[in-house]
């Protein structure tokens, strides 16, 4: 008896840490990942850069109304003054029948009541409130034939159609964007620089920029530098202006820039800028990927076969764009945690 007792009672034991265990085991967190890969070094004289259109231009109805037809597609070319949608003009088409029957009758009163005035049987005082009534008739004229006419939306410049926010059957808002059109016969390549080089480039620099994209490089044009440094990079954007007649290059595209002669020296980049210099192919990944401990030292988080999370000190080398290189501590093909990694610790299981 005392046997069986024991053994009941080790059974439940075992049960109870096997529920313990169970209990204790946390669900896997969710982040977003990348693998390093490798870019080779050119002293620095690459960037990233990402093309932009020269300008983009909004279009809006200035009424509220149902979407009757939408006549262009994301991607087509517009000229200055093409159609683009109509609203259901229903209503407009009223108002502005009412206000030409209103103008009409007051045009026919002024006319009768013209030849009691040049008689003179019909009170100056009577004469100015006609002579009101039929300009207070116009301008409602005119107001109505105007609200007809804004039923029609039409380019206002001529570019290529980026996005159609607004389609057939849907109510538009007053300034809502129907479309946006942008102008790409000139882009321009967004660059981010280091802080401890922006001094050295100037608004004649020469630069080739090379769009793998389509496989073509061009000439950059003038050069425009931004004042205001990005917080976590200490980078400043620039704008490069790149011809684009034959608007091969499109808004998102990503481009490399090589700076010519006139960027100024490079052979010093890394030591002024604090940065360890690369040396051959080194893996880049996202600059906001690096965290700094306590001690000052950096690290990123890394995900390992059996998708746990480990947190990896690495050296930084110069960074490209948005892109830092890590000289040491990830290898190329390793996997880094990009994002989401505000929630991790040692040995955390993840999802990706």
């Amino acid at each position: 008896m005392n046997k069986s007792i024991l053994m009941l009672l080790g059974v439940m034991l075992i049960c109870s840490c096997t529920g313990k265990k169970k209990q204790e085991t946390k669900a896997p967190i969710r982040v977003k990942t990348e693998v390093a890969t490798t870019a080779t070094s050119t002293n620095g004289q690459t960037y990233v850069g990402i093309v932009e259109e020269s300008e983009a231009t909004a279009v809006s109805f200035t009424g509220m109304g149902v979407v009757k037809r939408m006549l262009v597609n994301e991607g087509q070319a517009v000229s200055r003054g093409q159609l683009i949608a109509e609203m259901d003009d229903t209503q407009a088409r009223n108002l502005l029948s009412g206000a030409e029957a209103q103008m009409a009758q007051a045009n026919d009163a002024l006319e009768r009541y013209k030849m009691l005035h040049d008689n003179g049987s019909l009170p100056e005082v009577q004469w100015v409130e006609i002579q009101s009534k039929v300009a207070q008739a116009k301008s409602q004229y005119e107001v109505a034939k105007k609200n007809l006419a804004d039923c029609r939306l039409v380019a206002p410049v001529s570019g290529v159609i980026g996005r159609k926010l607004v389609g057939t059957g849907e109510t538009a808002m007053p300034s809502q964007a129907v479309v946006s059109i942008l102008d790409i016969s000139t882009v321009k390549v967004k660059v981010a620089i280091p802080e401890a080089e922006i001094s050295s480039l100037g608004a004649g620099t020469s630069s080739i920029i090379k769009v793998d994209a389509i496989n073509s490089s061009f000439t950059g044009g003038r050069i425009e530098k931004g004042v205001q440094a990005d917080a976590l990079t200490h980078t400043y954007d620039i704008r490069i202006s790149v011809a684009n007649a034959e608007r091969k290059l499109l808004p998102g595209m990503v481009a490399s820039v090589a700076f010519g002669s006139g960027k100024g020296n490079h052979g010093d980049r890394s030591r002024d800028s604090g940065l360890q210099p690369n040396h051959g192919p080194v893996p880049m990944i996202p600059v906001t990927a690096v965290q700094r401990k306590a001690d000052g030292s950096l690290f990123v988080w890394t995900v390992s076969g059996d998708s746990t999370a480990h947190r990896t000190t690495v050296r930084t080398g110069e960074i490209m764009g948005n892109r830092i290189a890590i000289t040491d501590g990830v290898s190329d093909g390793g996997r880094i945690v990009v994002e989401g990694y505000q929630k991790l610790s040692e040995n955390t299981k993840v999802v990706y």
